[in-house]
């Protein structure tokens, strides 16, 4: 006698736990497609797991995109601030915000 299967664990929703441990391979597309579709269904589902490849996917795109260039002047304010800051001095009372 055959005793009847629900179905396998390839068959079940993945959990937030497992989710987690392969998030970064799915943004990154180096997953098979069975499971990539898994885990999109368990993003689409799971707000928390959503927000957080949402979070990585900004992340990613904020690591590409070009630093924005300051100009020197400003640079070396900064760099003075940093310096009198550093040294214990006062804040200079003729510097502008």
């Amino acid at each position: 006698m055959k005793l009847f299967r629900r179905g396998s664990v390839a068959d079940r929703p993945l959990s937030c736990r497992q989710v987690g441990k392969i998030l970064q391979s799915f943004l990154d597309a180096e997953l098979d497609e069975v499971t990539t579709d898994k885990v999109a269904e368990h993003l689409e589902d799971c707000r928390r797991c959503g927000m957080a490849a949402d979070v990585y996917l900004e992340i990613k795109a904020s690591l590409g995109r070009d630093a924005p260039v300051v100009p020197e002047e400003a640079l070396g304010r900064l760099e003075s601030f940093a310096r009198r800051l550093a040294a214990g001095e006062p804040e200079d009372p003729s510097a502008s915000p």
